[in-house]
């Protein structure tokens, strides 16, 4: 039965419409990306032939464009669309979080890094730049280091803040091996940027370490 076919509250399209996005299951919303199905199956089978086939949604979303194009229904169209969503979600995370003060909203903060971190091989050294009123007007990535390291230049921070006449910042990295627990490098790290920035007066409010699923706060464990 073609899912026209079927009853109106059961339809993806429709859920969605009269009760919200939330309420869909993860085969629902790939079912509404996916738009039709192949040759014996909906749109809603497809949709969960391929979860079944990659493990979860997020794997199929953060597949290899070689993989991603290889899963049965999808092609380089599907994946040009999928990178132009994902990348409008990051954005529109971005665009929240400049608009609004990054210490009343840390669990924004906390989204917007994993979903630009989470998934990267490599470790990536991020910096935000906020004014005396603790807003984002700037953010930037610094360093790109080996899986596991990143050569990072406090001086270069230090110039990256003048630029942009920073009160303070934030500063984030991910561990590609998914484990956000801090090295005793990252404290180091740290503890080096803190000196460093304390010079020209800019105060680091939070070093966020990005893991699978899971951020550490160097604020939250009584290091800053």
């Amino acid at each position: 039965m073609a899912i026209k076919d079927w009853p109106a509250a059961e339809r993806p399209r429709e859920k969605l419409l009269q009760k919200g996005a939330q309420a869909l299951s993860d085969a629902e919303l790939l079912a509404i990306f996916l738009r039709t199905g192949v040759s014996g199956m909906d749109a809603v089978t497809l949709a969960r032939t391929l979860l079944h086939q990659y493990g979860s949604l997020r794997a199929l979303l953060s597949a290899e464009r070689r993989d991603f194009c290889r899963g049965h229904g999808l092609g380089e169209a599907k994946f040009v669309q999928l990178q132009a969503v994902l990348e409008m979600a990051r954005r529109h995370l971005a665009q929240q979080l400049e608009r609004g003060d990054a210490l009343t909203s840390p669990q924004l903060t906390r989204d917007y890094l994993q979903a630009s971190l989470r998934d990267r091989e490599r470790e990536i050294f991020v910096i935000l730049l906020l004014d005396n009123q603790h807003r984002v007007i700037h953010q930037e990535e610094l360093f790109q280091g080996t899986l596991g390291s990143a050569s990072v230049w406090p001086r270069e921070i230090v110039r990256i803040v003048l630029k942009h006449n920073a009160a303070a910042v934030i500063l984030a990295h991910n561990h590609p091996s998914g484990v956000a627990e801090p090295s005793r490098a990252d404290r180091q790290l740290t503890e080096r940027i803190l000196s460093a920035l304390a010079l020209i007066d800019v105060r680091v409010l939070d070093h966020l370490v990005i893991g699978d699923g899971i951020t550490v706060s160097f604020a939250e464990r009584g290091w800053l």
